[in-house]
């Protein structure tokens, strides 16, 4: 959903694509390279292998190393699909406070906790939480957004995805086993994308200045606030292990730039609520990734809490046939 267009249900789990202005349609009679479906697949697959990347990442540089690392990489590519298109960056000191605000948010905060949670909890759980986002989006929506006012169906979705969460932690068995710390922070990152994404929605709607230009903006004042922060609490690593650098290039490059720029072209070819559906898949392939590569751990409450989880999210964007086709234009958000 774009700033501009009125309040929406609460955004997708795309932690690296962050609101921006509208995408404009793709261009009449000229038919991409590869079919969307493939795309949308190669996008879902990107971000779920994220949490994976993450937890490799972690294994020998410090979380903000890993941060630092995928915000520099993924505003590697941004800047060079800016320079292909010759798109440049937006001006005015206001835009580029309130996209500071947002870069923090959307990024460096998020993504930092998520590097964090995943020393001490296994990927798969990351992911799942990531899933929630669209629940916290829903809650503060509503206190943002006046008009925009829950529905017997997004509460009822709300309720379910509370179900879900619990589910997934285990609560009947007084979440034994799990470290809260870790868990928090996950949960606290996926709440950090609504934040964000209201802010920008209320600060930046109508800018003007074009989705590219808008997000690698905001991945070059991410990649500045960690630069100055990673110094701080981190030391120069004495040696760069192959793996673990890959997982990072690959998180930044790929998880980042690559997937932002795939996602904002399926906005503009398939519109925003079909683009949004890779919400979905990103914490199902997080997990086979997880259980599969890594060799996580899997109870039976944790894919049956993911699966609540999604269909408590889905009722909570979800809205009558009037009111989603006026609202249906401009950039779903974020996921990973």
């Amino acid at each position: 959903m774009s700033p501009v267009t009125r309040p929406s249900a609460a955004p997708a789990t795309t932690p690296d694509l962050p609101p921006a202005p509208d995408v404009p349609p793709a261009p009449a009679g000229r038919r991409p390279a590869l079919d969307w479906r493939i795309r949308f697949a190669a996008l879902s697959l990107t971000w779920g292998f994220s949490f994976l990347f993450i937890k490799v990442g972690t294994e020998a540089y410090a979380p903000f190393q890993v941060t630092l690392g995928r915000l520099l990489f993924g505003t590697v590519v941004l800047a060079v699909a800016m320079a292909v298109k010759r798109v440049g960056l937006p001006r005015g000191a206001r835009t580029w406070a309130h996209l500071a605000v947002a870069a923090f948010f959307l990024n460096a905060l998020p993504f930092s906790l998520f590097a964090y949670s995943e020393l001490t909890i296994p990927s798969t759980l990351a992911g799942i939480c990531n899933a929630t986002s669209p629940l916290w989006g829903m809650v503060l929506s509503v206190v943002a957004f006046s008009e925009d006012r829950p529905t017997r169906r997004r509460v009822a979705g709300l309720g379910i995805g509370f179900i879900g969460v619990l589910t997934v932690l285990g609560a009947w068995q007084g979440f034994s086993g799990l470290d809260f710390g870790g868990t928090a922070m996950a949960l606290l990152a996926s709440l950090s994308y609504p934040v964000g994404w209201i802010y920008l929605r209320r600060t930046l709607g109508g800018s003007g200045h074009s989705a590219l230009s808008m997000t690698g903006a905001q991945l070059l004042l991410g990649t500045a606030q960690l630069a100055v922060v990673t110094p701080l609490f981190t030391s120069l690593p004495s040696s760069f292990p192959v793996v673990p650098l890959l997982a990072v290039v690959a998180l930044g490059a790929l998880g980042t730039g690559f997937a932002m720029l795939v996602q904002y072209n399926l906005v503009a070819e398939i519109g925003p609520t079909t683009a949004q559906m890779v919400t979905y898949f990103v914490p199902v392939i997080a997990t086979a990734a997880g259980v599969t590569l890594l060799g996580e751990h899997l109870s039976w409450n944790t894919p049956v809490g993911a699966l609540i989880v999604l269909a408590g999210a889905a009722l909570t964007q979800s809205r009558g046939r009037s009111r989603s086709r006026s609202r249906s234009t401009g950039t779903p958000q974020p996921q990973s």
